[in-house]
């Protein structure tokens, strides 16, 4: 049987009502979305689900799943003829030449190179058929229920599209990628005997940005994927067919840092409760959270927080073990949780009962816990 301790954190710095959110910025994109790159919480939103053609952030998709479908990025490429002279942007690929997986990728990421974009897919699949095939399973995987993909690179085609929301779902995971996350938030590099420079200007023009991508097409106009990290919270901005797309990322970031600020819910190993011991030598044992917990809240909001504990532990307990578990909602809808832990040992009374119960066996004449009268005055002695 569990017990629910349930109490009220009121995450604020006086009484009352809580207070009105912060507005949020006019910006020029058709669609947009802001979201805490840790916990997913969507702090902006304007038509994010509003399917739209996106460019060249599509090559966020190509790069995770050629990274997922081949990890080994020192291994060389030779260069068909067929992935050569794609339109728009490129790296100039030339047919016979050999580079790395790795250098495809920052010629992809960074010069976005729309022939490299074609060599990393028939590479890694086979044929770039079967790498599209590849990337719409993997959107399908991340719940990208409003994206469909027609080619590697995103140039114009019927059917190729996405939405702010399901951009932001991708980069999410595109960041979590160490590899990835430290070639889109590259400013310049030498490689396979090529200069590349990121096309995103936010690296250089907003404290804290991480990079990720752009894009643009006359249909699509201009896309933008970036990130942005500050006091150890990061955030991710989407924005599709934005004429003014380095403003309303800066003002999107602002607003974030600034109306959600990441709030501690819980530190690690602090002692928070107590559970009582049955069948030990002592009669309580204190339990400690096993993690940090944060998430982002406006002013005002209050988060409500749940010990799910056992009603009695039976003793011998080992610090260490797991106990329950802290968990944290909002608006009833969970936000956070931490494991709880045993902070301390505690022993079994051996005997099966206490001393003071033994002495009274004893006087009664009753058996006491089938101990010998020797080991009975030991264990007296033992204690006087």
């Amino acid at each position: 049987m569990k017990r629910i301790l349930a109490i009220v954190l009121c995450l604020i710095l006086c009484g009352g009502l809580p207070y009105a959110q912060a507005a949020g910025p006019n910006l020029s994109a058709a669609s947009a979305i802001l979201v805490d790159g840790a916990s997913g919480r969507v702090l902006y939103a304007k038509d994010a689900q509003q399917e739209r053609p996106i460019a060249s952030i599509t090559k966020l998709m190509t790069a995770l799943v050629a990274v997922e479908s081949h990890p080994t990025l020192s291994d060389m490429v030779t260069i068909r003829a067929e992935w050569t002279g794609a339109e728009g942007s490129s790296m100039y690929l030339r047919a016979g030449e050999e580079l790395t997986l790795e250098s495809l990728l920052y010629g992809l990421l960074l010069a976005s190179g729309n022939d490299a974009a074609v060599a990393i897919a028939g590479f890694c699949a086979g044929d770039v058929d079967t790498f599209v095939t590849w990337m719409n399973e993997r959107a399908s995987e991340l719940g990208m229920e409003h994206t469909h993909f027609q080619n590697p690179n995103g140039l114009s085609a019927e059917g190729h599209y996405s939405t702010a929301a399901d951009m932001a779902t991708l980069a999410r995971v595109v960041l979590q990628n160490e590899t990835l996350a430290r070639i889109v938030g590259t400013k310049s590099i030498s490689i396979a005997g090529r200069s590349f420079t990121n096309h995103n200007k936010l690296l250089w023009r907003y404290e804290g940005c991480r990079g990720l991508k752009t894009g643009y097409t006359n249909e699509a106009g201009r896309t933008l994927v970036s990130c942005a990290e500050r006091d150890g919270q990061l955030l991710i901005a989407v924005t599709l067919n934005d004429p003014d797309d380095w403003t309303d990322h800066a003002a999107l970031f602002d607003y974030g840092f600034s109306a959600y600020p990441q709030t501690m819910l819980a530190l690690a190993d602090r002692e928070v409760q107590t559970v009582p011991v049955t069948g030990g030598l002592n009669r309580f044992v204190r339990v400690r959270t096993s993690s940090d917990v944060w998430y982002p809240l406006a002013e005002g909001e209050r988060v409500q927080v749940e010990f799910i504990l056992p009603e009695a532990v039976e003793a011998p307990v080992s610090a260490g073990e797991s106990a329950g578990r802290m968990v944290f909602t909002l608006n009833g809808m969970v936000v956070g949780e931490t494991q709880l832990l045993y902070s301390s040992d505690v022993s079994n009374d051996q005997a099966g009962r206490g001393l003071f119960d033994r002495v009274l066996d004893f006087l009664c004449g009753r058996p006491a816990a089938q101990q010998s009268p020797a080991a009975f005055l030991y264990s007296l002695s033992s204690v006087t």
